[in-house]
């Protein structure tokens, strides 16, 4: 088993192919599409989810089953195949193009594996068993899904407006990290979980105020507001 090396893949505008049509097939692509992927999927038959997010424009349907020469173009493929001819096609032709290529369930013809991935906003927390325990490592996202509560989106929202400040005022990294800590350790987050978004922005003007920053509360209520509709609008 290799000790796999950790990334994060930007596949904004990239060319994405997904081979195979079932609902395995319809959830790689939904993944590859909604981190700005652009996505095809090769399959002579579609489950119902493809055919909806094709419905909706996220994913591009080509109705055919795969032969060599398809992938061509694609920065990153992912198959879900179950006959070896086919996992081996597959495998070869990625590797004569130099391309990603994640095959489903065969690890030996993987040259990168996806991990269960928890997400709130801004954070991603990654968890791998490197393809010892696929569904171990669903378990235990599954149990890190208490520990970072959905309130830490706006939380990280809220910590990047901060950083604005700082680093706008020239406040040294050394002190930033020491705002961070403070930030880290008072009650902005268990505020944010209870829904108390005043009172959160209230502590962190304080916190800013320490380092010599003077923004109002309500200021930081309104960018905090900003911010989420920004991001609604592009995704």
């Amino acid at each position: 088993m290799p000790n796999y090396y950790p990334v994060m893949l930007d596949v904004r505008n990239r060319l994405a192919i997904v081979v195979g049509g079932n609902q395995v097939a319809a959830e790689k692509a939904a993944a590859l599409s909604a981190s700005g992927a652009k996505v095809s999927v090769i399959s002579p038959i579609f489950c119902a989810e493809l055919l909806a997010q094709a419905e909706l424009g996220q994913v591009t349907l080509c109705c055919k089953t795969y032969e060599s020469g398809d992938l061509a173009g694609a920065f990153v493929v992912i198959a879900v195949a179950d006959h070896p001819q086919l996992v081996r096609d597959i495998w070869t032709e990625t590797q004569e193009r130099g391309q990603l290529v994640n095959i489903v369930d065969v690890p030996a013809s993987c040259s990168f594996i996806m991990p269960s991935v928890l997400r709130r906003e801004q954070l991603t927390i990654a968890v791998s068993t490197q393809g010892a325990s696929p569904s171990l490592a669903k378990r235990i996202r599954h149990h890190l899904e208490d520990l970072f509560p959905l309130a830490y989106g706006i939380y990280l929202r809220l910590a990047t407006i901060a950083r604005a400040y700082l680093r706008k005022n020239g406040v040294s990294y050394e002190q930033r990290d020491n705002f961070f800590g403070d930030f880290f350790t008072s009650d902005v987050l268990d505020l944010l979980v209870e829904g108390n978004t005043q009172q959160a922005t209230s502590i962190t003007a304080t916190l800013l105020q320490r380092y010599g920053i003077d923004v109002l509360a309500n200021t930081l209520e309104t960018e905090l507001a900003d911010v989420k509709e920004h991001a609604n609008r592009d995704a």
